[in-house]
């Protein structure tokens, strides 16, 4: 398949480019596109067909229900039955924006976007290019990250072209996200609303807006739980060579792992890395700002390739704040962790 590319600043639409993109997404094709999180592998969310050829694309398993954006909250009564009162607190309070509620379906969507769920998540997003493109559309689109399934998530379109190019119908480059890691996902069909990924948006900051939250126990990753967002069941974000969180001492182990034969990476802030030697350090941000290393986390994990190095060593991080989002991530590309 020919992958079409379209470059499109922030500050002045192509309208050709809008039209194009939107129109290969009404005809069932699939599109990828920049939000404030990753870029997204879109596909009409109507379409089963569609919808499938994103599965397809990206080698990903078909229990894995995907997250439905839309461009305004409009759409939300043609998608979902009610929204309760928390839901409509926390649009107004992060929408658009890297949130996703998952909410009662109406049965709208195709059934492979929700995994055979009773519910789906829909998010609005904030970023100018994959908003545009939403109005453009005018469809729900179905996207979950536009990688090859487990990879890292691509947050620069290179990142989409070398997963995907020849793969899909089109990348739209927008230029590298802003925030990184995927969205929160919070789930308001219960009484007390619970966190199903942690995300850009805090546990600390939806608490401070609607109250109490509780944090989904298939955090912990069970295999056999059926997920009910994107991210709670398999092996995610893993780069090519094998990884290990290390929570200190990290000179000492790169020194014995290269001691051993090992050819060594190491991903870590600015202020770890200022007192390692190391010929391959690839810094992720600051500990200053956790939010610089949820920005930078993806490109990192997949600088280095298979060929550089034989394993990478990364830095650990606290739960606390976007913390949770960074080490929900790294659990999951790990292969351990020293």
């Amino acid at each position: 398949m020919e992958t079409k590319h379209w470059t499109v600043s922030e500050q002045s639409f192509d309208k050709q480019a809008m039209e194009e993109a939107a129109d290969l997404l009404r005809k069932g094709e699939t599109i990828a596109f920049p939000t404030e999180t990753v870029y997204g592998l879109g596909a009409d969310a109507t379409n089963e067909q569609a919808v499938r050829k994103i599965f397809e694309a990206k080698g990903r398993p078909s229990d894995n229900p995907l997250i439905v954006h839309v461009a305004s909250k409009n759409q939300l009564e043609d998608l979902v039955e009610d929204v309760p009162e928390a839901a409509f607190t926390l649009l107004d309070a992060f929408s658009p924006g890297p949130i996703t509620i998952i909410l009662k379906s109406k049965g709208t969507v195709a059934s492979n976007v929700s995994a055979g769920l009773d519910s789906i998540g829909i998010r609005i997003p904030s970023h100018p290019v994959g908003l545009r493109l939403l109005e453009e559309v005018g469809l729900p689109i179905a996207a979950p990250s536009a990688n090859i399934s487990g990879r890292p998530s691509p947050t620069k379109a290179e990142h989409v072209t070398h997963d995907l190019e020849g793969r899909i119908a089109g990348i739209m480059d927008g230029g590298p996200t802003g925030i990184g890691l995927e969205s929160t996902v919070i789930d308001c069909t219960e009484a007390v609303p619970v966190i199903l990924r942690p995300g850009g948006i805090t546990a600390e900051a939806i608490e401070a807006v609607i109250g109490t939250v509780m944090i989904d126990p298939g955090l912990a990753g069970d295999e056999k739980e059926k997920p009910k967002a994107p991210g709670m069941k398999y092996t995610h974000y893993a780069p090519e060579a094998p990884l290990y969180l290390v929570e200190k001492d990290m000179q000492q182990h790169a020194d014995k792992l290269a001691e051993d034969g090992e050819i060594v990476g190491i991903i870590a802030t600015e202020e770890l890395a200022q007192q390692l030697e190391n010929e391959r350090i690839q810094v992720c941000g600051t500990r200053e700002d956790l939010s610089t290393v949820a920005q930078h986390l993806y490109d990192a994990l997949r600088y280095f390739k298979k060929s550089d190095v034989s394993v990478i060593l990364c830095e650990s991080f606290g739960k606390q704040g976007v913390g949770a989002a960074i080490m929900n991530r790294l659990e999951k590309a790990a292969t351990g962790s020293i």
